[in-house]
């Protein structure tokens, strides 16, 4: 990786935490705090959006028509989600140790809070905390599928693909095989020192 590359990526992580800063002072303004699972609001904003929920009847009568017709469709894929799931859990729980890679902590990327929102009745809750779960299921497996692709092929594509996991910018370019393999080694190094600090955070 060369060094205009590697300023690049340490200025991303620079407005990541300015970002993450700012998301943080915005949920100050919004007033509410996160208390274990639950999120609380101070109680005049609670009122207010209380004020704001729509009943469902009023609700049922306002749904475009095309939604109902796609609604099955929707909420068939939660077997397939719910397959995903498990096994990509069960996949990370068993050859992980074995590469010695640290497990990606599920709960992460499976947030699940917006049932806690005053002004969605209970039908829009279900929907959002069913999208939650969907885009937080494949958030998981794309961070389990990222740890996997840098321990075995940490290569970029010859073609630029759109959206790329985090891990990827630090990958090797395409056709760069000079010490391939020790590469590689380097690679699955850092995997197994991002374990063992995991591992003693945990103890601390």
């Amino acid at each position: 990786m060369n060094e205009k590359i590697r300023q690049t990526l340490n200025q991303i992580a620079a407005l990541e935490d300015e970002l993450r800063a700012s998301l943080e002072e915005q949920e100050g303004r919004l007033r509410y705090q996160v208390e274990g699972k639950r999120i609380e609001f101070e109680r005049a904003v609670k009122d207010a959006h209380f004020k704001l929920k729509r009943g469902v009847f009023r609700w049922f009568l306002t749904v475009r028509p095309q939604n109902y017709f796609t609604a099955p469709i929707i909420y068939g894929m939660a077997v397939p989600l719910v397959l995903i799931d498990l096994t990509v859990w069960f996949y990370q729980f068993s050859c992980f140790p074995v590469y010695g890679i640290a497990r990606v902590r599920r709960a992460d990327y499976v947030v699940i809070d917006h049932q806690h929102l005053a002004y969605l009745n209970i039908v829009e809750k279900f929907h959002c905390v069913y999208c939650s779960y969907a885009s937080g299921v494949f958030a998981f497996a794309r961070e389990v599928a990222a740890r996997t692709e840098q321990y075995f092929c940490p290569i970029k594509h010859a073609r630029k693909i759109l959206s790329a996991h985090r891990r990827y910018a630090c990958f090797l370019d395409y056709g760069e095989a000079d010490d391939f393999h020790i590469r590689l080694e380097e690679f699955r190094a850092q995997l197994a020192k991002e374990r063992e600090s995991g591992a003693a955070q945990n103890k601390n």
